[in-house]
Order: C-alpha cells, then sequence, then structure tokens
C-alpha cells in the first residue's frame, strides 16, 4: 500500500522589520527662538541690521583713523558757511559787574567762523575761568548768531587779610580785589583762609536770623573759631567746634531779646566757655577837666 508522503510545509516568512523613524532633535537654539514672540523672519531681520550697523561703525571707525572724516567734516563746515550758517552777529547778556570787554574779546573770537566749527562747550568753560561768572549758556542761534548768557556771582562780604581787600561772594570765591571803603555795607571777614569759611559762617548765622542783620563782620581766629562783630560795636567770642558755636549763638540771641545785650555799655561777650557767660563793659571817660584860669578869662571877656 503505497503511503503518500507530505510534503513539508514551507517556512512561514518572517517579515521584514520595518526601517526606524528618524527622530528630528530640537537644539537649545530652536528651543530659544520658540520662546520668543517674534517669528523666526523678524530674528533674522534683526540680525541683519545689526550685523550692518557693526559693518557700518568698523567703517566709520577705520575712516576716522584714517583722517577722512576730519576732512569731509571741514567740506562739510564749509559748505554750510557758503550757506549762511556762520557766525556774523554776537549777542551777550546778564552782564553788569563783568569786564565786557574780557568777554567780547573771548566770545568775538567765534565771529565769522562756520557753525559746525563752533565749540559751544570750550566757549563755555573759558568763559567760567573769570571769577564773576558763575555759570554760562552758550546756544547756536542759527543762522548767523551766536547767543550767550552770563550768569554772575554776587558779592556777599569783603575778605580782609596781609592789609589786602577782596569781594567774595557766598562761596568765598575771590571776584575782586577793592581798596578800603569799596565794599559800601557789605560784611567784612578777617583773618587768613577766612573765605574758605563762609559757606560754614552763612550756616550758623542762619541759625539766629535775628542776629545776622546785625553782623557788621567776623574774624577767623586761630583757624579754629569765630569773633562776631556787631554793627553797634560789640564783639562777640564764640567757642571751636560748629556744634558749639551754633549753641552758644542761640543761647547770646535769647539772652538779647530777654535783657536787650546789643547796644548798651558792654563792649565784648565771651562764651567759649559752656558754662559760663563773660561780659566787659566799655570804659567810663572822665569828664574834660576846664582850668579855673580858663574859666576866668571867659568871663572877662563877656563883662563890657
Amino acid at each position: 500500500m503505497a503511503t503518500a508522503t507530505r510534503k513539508p510545509t514551507a517556512k512561514r516568512k518572517a517579515a521584514a522589520p520595518s526601517p526606524r523613524q528618524k527622530v528630528r532633535q530640537i537644539s537649545w537654539v530652536d528651543k530659544l527662538m520658540r520662546t520668543l514672540p517674534f517669528s523666526e523672519e523678524e530674528v533674522q531681520r534683526v540680525i541683519t541690521w545689526v550685523f550692518l550697523a557693526a559693518l557700518t561703525v568698523l567703517a566709520f571707525a577705520a575712516a576716522q583713523y584714517a583722517g577722512l572724516t576730519a576732512t569731509a567734516y571741514q567740506q562739510y563746515a564749509a559748505l554750510a558757511a557758503k550757506a549762511g550758517f556762520q557766525v556774523q552777529r554776537v549777542e551777550v547778556t546778564g552782564m553788569e559787574r563783568v569786564d565786557q570787554l574780557k568777554v567780547y574779546q573771548l566770545v568775538l573770537a567765534e565771529k565769522d567762523r562756520a557753525m559746525p566749527l563752533v565749540d559751544i562747550e570750550k566757549v563755555r568753560n573759558d568763559l567760567l575761568q573769570y571769577g564773576w561768572i558763575k555759570d554760562a549758556r552758550v546756544a547756536r542761534r542759527l543762522p548767523d548768531t551766536l547767543a550767550v548768557e552770563i550768569i554772575e556771582r554776587k558779592p556777599t562780604a569783603i575778605w580782609q587779610r596781609d592789609g589786602k581787600y577782596s569781594l567774595i561772594d557766598a562761596d568765598g570765591i575771590v571776584l575782586a580785589n577793592v581798596r578800603p571803603g569799596e565794599g559800601g555795607d557789605l560784611p567784612t571777614l578777617n583773618g587768613n583762609d577766612a573765605n574758605r569759611q563762609t559757606i560754614a559762617l552763612n550756616a550758623l548765622l542762619d541759625q539766629a536770623s535775628a542776629l545776622k542783620a546785625q553782623v557788621s563782620g567776623a574774624t577767623w581766629v586761630g583757624n579754629r573759631r569765630w569773633d562776631l562783630q556787631f554793627q553797634t560795636g560789640e564783639t562777640l567770642a564764640l567757642p571751636e567746634g560748629e556744634a558749639a558755636a551754633a549753641k552758644a549763638l542761640l543761647n547770646f540771641a535769647r539772652m538779647d531779646g530777654v535783657h536787650r545785650l546789643l547796644g548798651r555799655d558792654l563792649i565784648h561777650f565771651d562764651l567759649r566757655d559752656p558754662d559760663r557767660a563773660y561780659f566787659r563793659k566799655a570804659p567810663k571817660t572822665e569828664p574834660a577837666k576846664v582850668e579855673t584860669n580858663e574859666i576866668s578869662s571867659k568871663n572877662n571877656g563877656q563883662t563890657a
């Protein structure tokens, strides 16, 4: 009996594995770009402009190094002058005590110069070298005017030292030398370096405003303290140190308000001791003696 032989079945072919899908990795730059509130195109445009600006700066620096910008600026100034932008007039205001001749000599040096070539800051700094000028404003008034406004210092006292007299302002700046008696009613500060103490002295007197108007002068003693002179002839010796001097001055102002110390027979007040006050009276003047012979001769001359 013939037997049927089973053909071996072919093995099922295994399915070929599908190729792995590549995963795109996002760089930190892309992550940063996605967090910005701008599109990628806008960012690229900004980067382009920054790059162009950097190139422009480098080109300008190279041209300046080579001296090309100075030449171009000179040509520009020459063209501006031809177009009428040239200093033809100078207007100076605010001068009362300043030497006008010196100011005009300085400012008129810019006359006939092209407006772009006028160094405003240099003109201002040159003006500030004069003691009377506290500040100055310089401006171009196109097309052809240079305007200068002077702000003067105000004299507040006369500084006397070693036989010299000078007007000074509230900051102690020397304004001009004067002769004795030319300061008018201004108070006189005596002593070397007294002008450097002007600000501190004004601050001290401001604490006793009732007395400040009566002060006619002050002496800086030993480079450490003040003696105040009053219009009625008295002298007040104050202690060293700002706090101690202010306290003594206030105490004196209270005593003067109660007892009327100024304008009497007292000539010197010493408040250097914080616990005691010393007053000195004016010396008494004796009446002039008249000889009896003079009296008799006068009587004889009056008889008929």
